[in-house]
């Protein structure tokens, strides 16, 4: 169960152009080729099943259902993984290994229920108010909770390192549906967008069920000690809140513009803006290795300061504190600089590559006027979350919860503002968001590292604190001798 930095640190120290791309390419393939799979496997089914033959009203109801079903189960999931994530780490490292089974079970159950809260009352006036078909709107709806455990198994492996096994999952299930949608189409005559939702369906359930059953065959053990999890969720549910905050300024910006007038509204209930939100995913696509590069070097090189700073503390000479805490903080300077320009320069260079290739391929005309703009602020909130990571390293949640919300107001804010603009400012108030988050998360680590020291040592009291009656200030008394 190593992590991906221990093979990428033997690639990257052989210091060859070919094992420097080997290594680029071994990170990609660990890290975003699920999110690739699923859509290479949703141009395949375009392709093969003859997608654009069918009505524009067809289409779109089919689009509709796939971008819900990825934003809100994202955002769903995203309440909740920090917590898990946080509570597994600390087992794995106790070796309290049949705590994980408790984690696992009470993610599941919580993350569904959280889920069909949200997803019942919207189907059920999908059903109602849009008069869609009820074994769409069901269908639809189980896609929605498969996806949600296809984000929860993707979580638990991910907290054990399973970076290949889970992209064969990925591979497997996605093969799997493209194979039952072509079967469902050609075979059964069952119509094509119903071929496709119901097979995504079934992968989506496939990848979860194989993703879960890896990680407890690691685990055999259940302490059922479930109120123990519950207990975490008290006690970090500022962790919960910034994570969601995060997730949900990434896309709030794109509710704004499904407001307006221009939008797309498909029988009475998906309401979505297309040209918006073909511009925010070529952004994000293009932004997409700077994730592959923060992860990577994160546990090549930061972890290793983390811990030996850590260690150093439980039982190292003041000296060596002071000279591992300089390393350790002169190491996320360099972290954020180094993904800063890189990130900066395949921007760059993928932007120019994308105004030449994106016309040809059809995405032109007001598209590519919005892209720019979406371009610069998912890199700034991809810095960002880099250092939101950070803050969860020091334990600093209450300034990780303001930095998120942050985030989330002054995007929804400027958003507002802007989105009356020019189209070529139409992402100026998602820009404006992230820059501000950015800038307050970054002063808050320049104030940890000033005062480090201070929290570490002098975070807890010498003396327990107690809720009781005041003792008497009687200490003796002569008379009762």
């Amino acid at each position: 169960m190593a992590g991906i930095g221990i093979q990428l640190n033997k690639i990257f120290n052989k210091n060859t152009l070919i094992t420097s791309f080997y290594g680029i390419g071994f990170s990609i393939v660990y890290t975003i080729m699920p999110m690739l799979v699923v859509i290479f496997t949703l141009l395949a089914m375009y392709k093969v099943l003859g997608f654009q033959t069918i009505s524009y009203t067809e289409r779109q109801l089919f689009s509709s259902s796939i971008l819900y079903i990825f934003i809100f189960s994202l955002l769903v999931f995203s309440l909740f993984t920090t917590v898990i994530s946080k509570y597994q780490a600390d087992k794995i490292f106790l070796e309290h290994y049949e705590d994980i089974r408790p984690s696992i079970y009470v993610g599941t159950v919580l993350i569904l229920t959280c889920a069909s809260c949200i997803a019942i009352p919207f189907y059920c006036y999908a059903i109602l108010i849009g008069n869609i078909s009820p074994y769409y709107v069901f269908t639809s709806y189980m896609a929605f909770l498969g996806m949600t455990l296809t984000f929860s198994s993707m979580l638990h492996n991910l907290t054990l390192k399973q970076y290949k096994q889970l992209s064969i999952y990925f591979f497997i299930g996605m093969t799997i549906a493209f194979l039952l949608s072509v079967l469902f189409r050609f075979v059964l005559d069952i119509s094509l967008t119903y071929s496709m939702l119901l097979s995504l369906s079934i992968g989506f359930f496939i990848i979860a069920a194989l993703g879960i059953s890896n990680v407890l065959r690691f685990f055999p053990d259940n302490s059922h000690r479930y109120k123990e999890v519950f207990a975490y969720f008290r006690k970090y549910w500022r962790q919960m809140l910034s994570n969601f905050f995060y997730t949900l300024g990434l896309f709030i910006h794109n509710f704004i513009f499904w407001t307006k007038p221009w939008n797309l509204v498909v029988y009475s209930t998906y309401v979505s803006n297309e040209t918006y939100d073909m511009a925010s995913f070529l952004a994000m696509f293009t932004n997409v290795t700077a994730t592959v590069l923060f992860i990577t070097r994160l546990e090549m090189q930061f972890k290793d300061k983390y811990k030996n700073y850590n260690e150093a503390v439980l039982g190292g000479k003041l000296k060596t504190i002071k000279n591992y805490e300089g390393r350790m903080f002169d190491g996320l300077a360099s972290q954020i600089f180094t993904l800063a320009s890189l990130q900066f320069i395949i921007s760059v260079i993928l932007f120019f590559i994308a105004i030449l290739l994106f016309p040809r391929m059809g995405f032109s005309g007001l598209i590519m006027d919005i892209y720019p703009l979406l371009i610069i602020a998912y890199y700034i909130s991809i810095l960002f979350y880099s250092e939101l990571i950070f803050l969860y390293y020091f334990e600093d949640s209450k300034g990780a919860v303001m930095s998120g919300m942050l985030f989330v107001v002054i995007t929804f804010l400027a958003t507002l503002w802007t989105s009356n603009w020019n189209p070529i400012w139409y992402g100026l108030g998602f820009v404006i968001g992230a820059l501000s988050a950015f800038t307050f998360a970054f002063f808050r680590l320049r104030w940890i590292s000033n005062n480090y020291h201070t929290l570490v040592f002098c975070r807890d009291d010498i003396l327990k604190n107690v809720y009781q009656e005041i003792p008497s200030a009687l200490v003796y008394n002569r008379n009762q001798l």
